[in-house]
């Protein structure tokens, strides 16, 4: 019986927080259906940073908001299940979602722009314990301790206005100001991309020590591979909307299987003069996402394409190196400049 519940916590351990199934979200633009995720399967575990990577467009901030239900009803479709630790959240009512945001909370890319202007900084990182019905005394308690993990003091904010401080400072704010509700998953969409090199390093350093700090799983959504790379334990790279490859951060970046997660790589800029880059001789525009390729969304910028590719679109299938990757035709070779573990 010990042995048997021991397995039981061990499950429950590893059993993830976050389960998306199917996912596939359709926008109606003048009559016209736009697919923004397609089918989409991903988990995160407790603890968990799981990265997602993409070009502008590729479907990665629309899956964060569907997993705060913050996609605008109006014309717009989804499908599939989102389940917070079992819970589907789709089926939730408003005022039983609003309770759930206590448990996910976002960070938005700019933090200037979600900020209430005309508000006190300190009414802000409180403002989601007054909708919890949190009472004045503790408000004032969890406010100065998640202004304390961000590197502030209330007396640091009291009575300043967001203009009043810098881009990294407003975003260490949001930061509190998601903590403050003491949530176990917050979805990252774009922290870093509007701040300088130096405070981007600071912000993302201060998530890593958070994150370890209170055990909080993240989703970091992130068009810098560089970035993704430092701080996510899984990345899942999305083309149009669809997971094109998704492994950890060793099978991604050492040996990438897909293409377009290559010339992603390719893309990012690097000091080593001996690493050759391989240019895109082929400036193929993004398909539509109206009418996108039959087949492989990718293969009309794909140097690897074939008659097969036009005709079956790719299922994610394990690659030789271990990650998962939905490619007909997937690359076993290092890639360019990296220092690739041999088998």
């Amino acid at each position: 019986m010990v042995e048997t519940l021991k397995q039981i916590a061990e499950t429950a351990a590893k059993a993830p927080l976050l389960q998306i199934a199917e996912l596939s979200v359709h926008f109606t633009r003048s009559g016209k259906l736009m697919r923004a995720v397609d089918n989409v399967s991903l988990h995160v575990a407790p603890g968990e940073t799981l990265g997602l990577v993409g070009e502008s467009g590729s479907g990665k901030t629309t899956i964060g908001r569907a997993v705060l239900r913050l996609l605008p009803d109006a014309n717009t479709q989804w499908n599939g299940s989102i389940r917070y630790q079992g819970t589907d959240i789709a089926k939730l009512s408003k005022r039983d979602m609003r309770r759930m945001r206590g448990r996910l909370q976002m960070i938005f890319q700019d933090p200037v722009s979600s900020f209430n202007p005309r508000r006190r900084i300190e009414d802000i990182v409180a403002e989601g314990l007054i909708i919890q019905g949190v009472s004045k005394a503790d408000r004032k308690t969890r406010v100065e301790a998640a202004l304390a993990d961000v590197g502030f003091t209330l007396s640091d904010v009291a009575g300043r206005k967001p203009h009043q401080f810098s881009g990294g400072q407003c975003q260490r704010i949001a930061i509190a100001r998601a903590l403050a509700v003491q949530p176990e998953l917050i979805v990252c969409d774009e922290p870093v991309a509007s701040l300088d090199v130096s405070v981007q390093a600071h912000v993302i350093n201060l998530l890593q020590d958070i994150r370890e700090a209170r055990n909080l799983a993240l989703i970091f959504i992130s068009h810098d591979l560089a970035v993704v790379k430092n701080v996510s334990d899984r990345v899942a790279v999305l083309y149009m909307g669809r997971i094109v490859e998704v492994g950890t951060g060793e099978e991604i970046y050492d040996r990438p299987a897909h293409p377009y997660t290559r010339k992603l790589l390719e893309a990012v800029p690097v000091v080593d003069a001996s690493r050759k880059l391989q240019p895109d001789t082929e400036r193929t525009a993004i398909p539509s996402r109206i009418r996108p390729p039959t087949g492989c969304a990718f293969r009309t910028r794909c140097p690897r394409a074939a008659a097969r590719c036009a005709e079956e679109e790719p299922m994610l299938t394990p690659a030789p190196r271990g990650q998962m990757v939905a490619c007909h035709f997937p690359h076993d070779e290092a890639a360019p400049g990296m220092m690739a573990k041999t088998a």
